[in-house]
C-alpha cells in the first residue's frame, strides 16, 4: 500500500512537472530570432498607468506618442523617469524593445 501511495505521488508529481514546463516553453514572451516581445513587456510593466490599450490613465495617453517622440526620447523616459513616472522600471533589451514599439505609435 504504501509503494503504490509512493508511485502515485511521483506520477503526481511527474505530471505537475510537465504541465508547468509547457507553459512556460511556449513562445508567448518572444518573438521570431529570441528578441524581446515589447508588447508583453509593455502589457507587464506599464498598462497599470498608461492604460492596457495605451489609452492613460495614471500615466498619460501613449496612443499616438510616436508621432511627438523619437525612439531616443521615449528611451531616455523609460531610462530616467520624470514627470511622475519613475526610471529604470523597464531596461536593457526590454527598454529598447518597448521604446520601438512605442516609438511606431503615430
Amino acid at each position: 500500500m504504501v509503494v503504490l501511495k509512493r508511485a502515485l505521488f511521483a506520477i503526481l508529481i511527474l505530471v505537475s512537472a510537465w504541465s508547468l514546463s509547457a507553459c512556460g516553453g511556449s513562445n508567448q514572451n518572444k518573438q521570431s530570432g529570441g528578441e524581446v516581445d515589447a508588447k508583453t513587456v509593455y502589457q507587464q510593466n506599464c498598462a497599470s498607468c498608461h492604460g492596457n490599450q495605451l489609452q492613460g490613465g495614471m500615466g498619460p495617453n501613449l496612443k499616438h506618442v510616436g508621432s511627438h517622440l523619437s525612439k531616443e526620447q521615449i528611451l531616455k523616459q523609460i531610462k530616467n523617469g520624470g514627470g511622475g513616472m519613475p526610471g529604470g522600471l523597464v531596461s536593457g533589451k526590454k527598454a529598447e524593445a518597448v521604446a520601438t514599439w512605442l516609438a511606431n505609435h503615430k
